[in-house]
């Protein structure tokens, strides 16, 4: 392996980070921040720290720490690792570009970019004290990078070769869309408490109608998609990650409804809902980006 001058034995290259190995890492460290995310909101920790960027004016306020303590902090400790795991990327394809694809320091300039400006609403959203806008915005550009860095881990694999469903790939990718555009809605409606005082008081409904009107289509076109593929020649991959796309529409739809079931009591339900809705707009992403035409021949993938 070799990164501009710097060539590694075959022994060492296995623990050197490689753009790909880096941005699959990356994806997962993404889809996890959206995970603690939620978790901190529905345990109401979001102003545990009450200082940005530290914690109490420490690095690791040991003497505070309890359960939401830890979450706040450990919602901005893997917000930092993501900043230098993107800065990293950015050094890797800056000092390889004549082995990465011309593209990749674009893309990490402007993930890097995302993550700093995710880091200033991560800022604004404790000295505004939770403003419901602010908050909505910090999620929606969250999952916006669980996509980018997605979509560019699988841009980074050799092209599938094979047929495609004709139109597979702008189903897929329309599906993400709606996905994330529920994903925003349903953004709006948590940090108004929408839900809760929908359920108790008959208030604030139409954010929960929102939330759930929007999740027909996603879900209709998430099944849809993997319907076209599994009845179509596809290459094996591709098909698994939409399919695996179809079957997480589904988990989604039912931890929706138990989440309501439950009136939102049970933090566990509405953390995992989190979850696998920044799980299926990175699936939607990789295989949109799957199935996308084959290409001319790649010098730099042979």
């Amino acid at each position: 392996m070799a990164l501009g001058v710097i060539a590694f034995p075959p022994v060492l290259s296995a623990f050197v980070f490689t753009p790909l190995r880096l941005t699959r890492q990356l994806v997962v460290a993404l889809v996890a921040l959206v995970a603690i995310g939620g978790a901190t909101r529905v345990m109401e920790a979001g102003l545990a720290c009450p200082d940005w960027p530290l914690c109490y004016g420490s690095l690791l306020p040991t003497r505070q720490m309890n359960l939401q303590v830890f979450l706040e902090w450990f919602h901005r400790l893997d917000a930092f690792l993501v900043g230098i795991g993107l800065l990293l990327l950015l050094a890797l394809a800056l000092l390889d570009r004549a082995g990465q694809p011309r593209w990749l320091p674009w893309l990490s300039a402007i993930a890097l970019g995302l993550v700093a400006a995710q880091g200033a609403l991560g800022a604004l959203t404790v000295t505004q004290l939770l403003r419901f806008d602010i908050v909505s915005a910090h999620l929606a550009l969250a999952l916006a990078l669980v996509a980018l860095l997605s979509g560019t881990a699988q841009l980074l694999q050799p092209p599938l070769a094979g047929p495609r469903p004709q139109g597979a790939a702008w189903l897929t990718a329309g599906a993400g869309l709606l996905v994330y555009g529920q994903c925003i809605a349903g953004a709006l409606m948590a940090t108004q408490w929408a839900s809760g005082s929908c359920l108790r008081l008959a208030q604030g409904c139409e954010w929960l109608s929102a939330h759930r009107l929007l999740a027909t289509p996603a879900a209709a076109a998430c099944s849809l998609a993997a319907l076209w593929v599994l009845a179509q020649p596809c290459p094996l991959p591709a098909r698994r990650l939409v399919v695996a796309a179809g079957l997480l529409a589904a988990l989604q739809v039912m931890l929706g409804v138990l989440s309501l079931r439950l009136a939102l009591a049970e933090p566990l339900v509405t953390v995992a809902h989190q979850l696998v809705a920044a799980l299926l707009i990175a699936t939607l992403t990789a295989a949109a980006i799957a199935l996308r035409p084959f290409p001319p021949a790649d010098p730099l993938h042979g």
